[in-house]
């Protein structure tokens, strides 16, 4: 009960709806435990009395008590469904606020499918059980209370003789839940494993196809679907094993009942009427324990659920605004580090060593280097997506962790390697981080990207409605569109992660040159594999293996013969040897 203890603060504020429901649900309790006590009013009474003119209205008060049973279901399922509905709206809303709070250290092991599973279909187990197994589990209560109380005030020792086995019962129940959470939890997981595969596989189709790999595919969601089928098979044996035993010793106690109750009958220690009522009683109880495998296998599915609910939830948000930070709209952008060294959560090899730089606003700072040598390390603990292990980072003389997060992130513009665009206009797309932003400065900024001409061709223009991640578009139309995108926020510092690898020579030239306009006054920093996309730098790091290894300007790195040059030789030989021969 501890998961839903943690989760109260989310169910318990409409606990207004919940009681109405409990309330309710008394209500069809109580005029259901009457209906034995109807029939053996009817059967002693009336029948056996010969009191044959009761009957009608023992009819009509059987209607009125039918008619406030149905009006109570109605009240008690309303506000039921109203309980579970309202609680799991806040608990989703509160699970999508805590994601878009997490750091990337999370999301650069989180799979996907698996949050999505833990989105829907968790929250919806959750949900059934507020809404339907949590009253059921109170309807067992108040049917067991009642109908047991009812059988000792007509006869105590058939109550007692008759209710014997019920303690086998419990055992059976007890041992049943033990065995069907655990179960119900590898469910969760094969679930999730499968919706990660299946996305997965969607969003890597092209490449699937290009390799020839479907039938690999097939294979390889064949074997989790196996494995969750066999997860599902495994908790079907469990349901198949105890179910049965549980009807078992329901069916015991009736015939027990009968045995004992008949001799009572004839011995003339028991009405007739009374023994009817105590047969309908016994279902009343028994029934519920029997259903009581249903309550636990809601109450286990929902508990498993609200499990992977709290991983969520109670993953510490690394990245979050300190006591009194300050909130700037406009830097200046002169960027510090200070012997800044990092390393990633998880492992031991430094990411960045010993970095030391100065960008003063203006200031345009390419960094090159081989894959993983640091560059994008570098430029990710600027806008606080990771915080350096050491050393010191400072934008405009103030250390980072002073600045109120949102409002320092809304200063930087960075352009990904990999460009992600939503399913939705290319004008809403471009003026993702400024929604008040102008059409005229949306295209504008398109301009300045090398990205007008290209939308100004599609039928619908800058109201072209994009498919999910940019599907329809070239990788550098993406690209191009994502330098618009951050150019539009008017940022004081620019990141550009690789921004012009996906496009072609000529056009990384022209927006290589509207560049220069739009770096005038602002600290830019230009990751690049092309040296040239970063010659034209005011200064230039070359990383390796998270070290500064040298640093100049164009000229002067080709001078030193160091690993720039072998970079810049590389790069270049082919066009050398043109110009050779």
């Amino acid at each position: 009960m501890n998961t839903f203890k943690r989760l109260k603060a989310f169910f318990w504020p409409y606990k207004g709806n919940f009681l109405i429901s409990i309330f309710t649900l008394l209500l069809v309790t109580g005029v259901t435990v009457v209906y034995p006590l109807v029939l053996k009013v009817t059967i002693d009474d009336v029948i056996g009395a010969g009191r044959y003119e009761l009957v009608p209205w023992i009819a009509i008060g059987f209607l009125l008590l039918m008619g406030l049973k149905a009006v109570a279901s109605f009240f008690h399922q309303y506000y039921g469904d109203l309980f579970g509905i309202r609680a799991v709206y806040e608990l989703r809303n509160a699970l999508y606020q805590k994601l878009e709070r997490l750091p990337f250290r999370f999301y650069d092991n989180a799979k996907t499918g698996d949050l999505m599973s833990r989105l829907t279909a968790d929250v919806e187990a959750f949900r059934f059980f507020l809404s339907f197994g949590f009253a059921q589990f109170i309807n067992f209560i108040l049917m067991v209370t009642f109908g047991l109380g009812i059988m000792l005030w007509l006869s105590p020792s058939l109550a007692i003789v008759t209710l014997l086995a019920l303690p086998f019962l419990s055992v059976v129940v007890y041992r049943f839940d033990q065995k069907v959470h655990p179960a119900f939890k590898s469910i969760r997981r094969s679930f999730a494993d499968l919706t990660t595969k299946v996305q997965e596989n969607i969003s890597g189709m092209n490449t699937v196809k290009a390799m020839a790999r479907e039938d690999f595919e097939i294979d390889k969601f064949h074997r989790r679907n196996q494995q969750y089928k066999q997860t599902n098979i495994e908790t079907g044996n469990i349901w198949g094993t105890y179910m049965p035993l549980m009807e078992l010793i329901g069916s015991i106690c009736v015939v027990v009942l009968l045995a004992y109750g008949g001799w009572m009958v004839i011995e003339g220690n028991l009405l007739l009427g009374e023994l009817v009522a105590f047969f309908s009683l016994v279902w009343y109880i028994i029934g519920p324990l029997m259903f009581l495998g249903f309550i636990i296998n809601t109450f286990s599915q929902s508990k498993a659920a609200g499990e992977r609910l709290l991983e969520v939830l109670d993953e510490p948000e690394d990245i979050q605004n300190e006591a009194g930070a300050v909130t700037q709209d406009r830097l200046r952008g002169h960027v510090t580090f200070r012997n800044v060294s990092h390393r990633y959560p998880g492992t031991e090899e430094w990411a960045l060593q010993g970095i030391d730089l100065d960008a003063p606003p203006g200031k345009v700072i390419g960094l090159i280097g081989s894959t993983g040598a640091g560059k994008t390390s570098l430029t990710q603990l600027i806008s606080r997506f990771y915080e350096a292990t050491s050393g010191e980072l400072l934008i405009d003389g103030r250390p980072i962790k002073e600045y109120d997060l949102h409002s320092l992130r809304k200063n930087i513009g960075v352009v990904f390697q990999e460009s992600f665009l939503f399913s939705s206009t290319i004008r809403d797309n471009i003026a993702y981080g400024n929604p008040n932003i102008s059409m005229e400065e949306i295209q504008q900024a398109a301009r300045r990207a090398q990205a007008h001409d290209f939308i100004m061709g599609f039928p619908e223009q800058y109201d072209t409605m994009l498919g999910e991640r940019g599907l329809g578009l070239s990788g550098g139309q993406k690209q191009r569109l994502a330098i618009a995108r951050a150019l539009v926020i008017n940022p004081s510092i620019l990141i550009l992660d690789d921004a012009t690898s996906a496009v072609d020579m000529e056009t990384e030239h022209k927006i290589q040159a509207a560049f220069r306009e739009v770096m005038k006054g602002r600290t830019t920093f230009i990751i690049a594999h092309r040296i040239s996309s970063v010659k034209q730098a005011d200064e230039i790091l070359v990383l390796d293996q998270g070290r500064v290894v040298e640093r100049g300007t164009h000229d002067e790195l080709l001078q030193n013969e160091g690993l720039y040059r072998r970079i810049f030789d590389i790069q270049f030989k082919d066009r050398q040897a043109v110009h050779t021969t």
